[in-house]
């Protein structure tokens, strides 16, 4: 998981992925420093992730896409590679206000990364650009 996230936080997500891998469980150490780090959306995002809510599309040419059902139902579109979701939350609280590392959306992703409950789905070149560039169809 290469991002842009501070090393502490990188750190968690590694430490939830080997201890689920070895217990198929997140112990409540780690959901605690979860809900330390990332603070009320912390239990938003295990919410998505107990919901399925996370799809990972991906294209012939290797580009990687997430594709998040919102609480409200709402389809939104993340990339993880560079840490964006296009949720009035991501824009408002870690872009404008910068009082949080990440929107629920995209920490459902990475907690979905590392706990391996990510869906995968296999586009298009074709489809993988029109999500890219904006203009595919939710």
């Amino acid at each position: 998981m290469r991002s842009f996230l501070p090393a502490v936080a990188e750190q968690l997500f590694r430490d939830i992925q080997t201890t689920h891998q070895e217990t198929s469980q997140i112990p409540d150490d780690l959901l605690i420093a979860l809900q330390f780090v990332f603070g009320q959306c912390a239990l938003q995002a295990l919410d998505l992730v107990d919901q399925h809510s996370v799809t990972c599309l991906s294209s012939p040419s290797g580009r990687k896409a997430f594709q998040v059902i919102g609480g409200s139902g709402r389809l939104y579109t993340c990339f993880a590679s560079c840490h964006y979701c296009p949720c009035p939350a991501f824009a408002y609280t870690v872009l404008r206000r910068n009082e949080g590392l990440l929107c629920k959306h995209i920490l459902a992703v990475y907690l979905c990364q590392a706990v391996g409950a990510t869906r995968q789905e296999s586009v298009s070149d074709q489809q993988m650009s029109a999500l890219l560039s904006g203009t595919a169809a939710p």
